[in-house]
């Protein structure tokens, strides 16, 4: 990410929360070019669809598409009957469908390419999904939820199988590196948890073997995720930090604070893996220097809790 801009801008930042809105914002200046409302409820997630044309909005028991190519301040797609909040929501990476988790005890797959707005498939687990996270091979889902397990769904032969890290520690998130070597696990007590992946090729499923338990925060951690080129891993909190990890020995590389920050409830990394963005319940949205640990930029504008946010600065040819 350069911290340059100019016109032709290819560089999505998205947030969204408790205000009902959602904003999006140059990221190298820090300034609000277009709010859209979103009256039914707060926002939980957004995802901005590989092809940068769409940002998936989910909020209480519907999701809604916004065109990104354009002002239209309605959605163009509305994905409505289901119960509870839906709080995950991501695409396969050629668009052939979404999928989603949500309080509903299920993750969904969502059929991008036919005018059907109904959910094609359903998976069903006994607690309310936190979290879903899918395989950079695009046919495993990994889904974490409140009562601690991990499922995998294998798309293809739509079998399963579930872990449980610690029993009665919901799983806040998920993160699988691009390289589909290791997996990340964060809980609500703080606890991060490592596995590193073998398998996951052609028909083979993926094996999770562990590699490391550790505190990561002092209270309910919220998020995590790995760096583009797979060498960091971010996790943040209720402790409002975001701490930045080397993922080849896991020792901690900075901790980003700021004094006005909150709880830390998103994050998403620039492309060349040297910046953060981070979301907090301060209302803001911070760029961060991974390598300095400084904040660079301040996004302010909401009037609540910013809890999530999407964020794409790659060139999609």
């Amino acid at each position: 990410m350069s911290m340059g801009g100019n016109a032709t801008d290819p560089v999505i930042l998205a947030t969204a929360g408790y205000d009902h809105t959602i904003r999006f914002w140059q990221a190298h200046s820090g300034i609000c070019h277009r709010t859209v409302q979103h009256n039914d409820s707060q926002v939980n997630a957004l995802e901005i669809t590989p092809d940068k044309g769409m940002i998936a909005v989910a909020g209480y028991q519907h999701i809604r598409m916004f065109d990104l190519n354009s002002m239209n301040p309605n959605p163009l797609i509305n994905y409505d009957g289901i119960s509870k909040n839906v709080t995950a929501v991501g695409f396969h990476n050629e668009m052939k469908w979404m999928y989603t988790g949500g309080e509903d005890n299920t993750a969904r797959i969502w059929d991008l390419r036919t005018r059907n707005l109904q959910c094609q498939r359903i998976f069903q687990v006994n607690a309310p999904v936190n979290c879903v996270c899918l395989h950079p091979n695009q046919g495993e889902l990994f889904v974490g939820d409140q009562s601690g397990s991990i499922h995998i769904w294998d798309l293809k032969t739509d079998n399963n199988e579930h872990l449980i890290p610690e029993p009665d520690a919901a799983i806040q998130s998920l993160s699988i590196d691009p390289m589909g070597t290791m997996m990340a696990a964060v809980n609500n007590k703080g606890k991060c948890y490592i596995w590193t992946m073998t398998g996951g090729r052609l028909d083979e499923p993926t094996q999770l073997h562990p590699k490391k338990k550790f505190n990561a925060h002092s209270k309910y951690a919220l998020k995590c995720l790995f760096s583009p080129d797979s060498t960091l891993l971010a996790t943040t909190s209720a402790d409002q930090t975001c701490c930045i990890w080397r993922t080849a020995d896991l020792s901690l590389m900075t901790k980003l604070r700021d004094q006005n920050q909150r709880w830390v409830w998103d994050c998403a990394f620039s492309g060349d893996s040297q910046y953060i963005i981070t979301a907090s319940s301060d209302n803001t949205a911070r760029l961060w220097s991974v390598d300095g640990g400084d904040v660079k930029r301040e996004y302010s504008g909401h009037q609540k809790a910013v809890v999530c946010l999407a964020f794409r600065d790659e060139v999609v040819s």
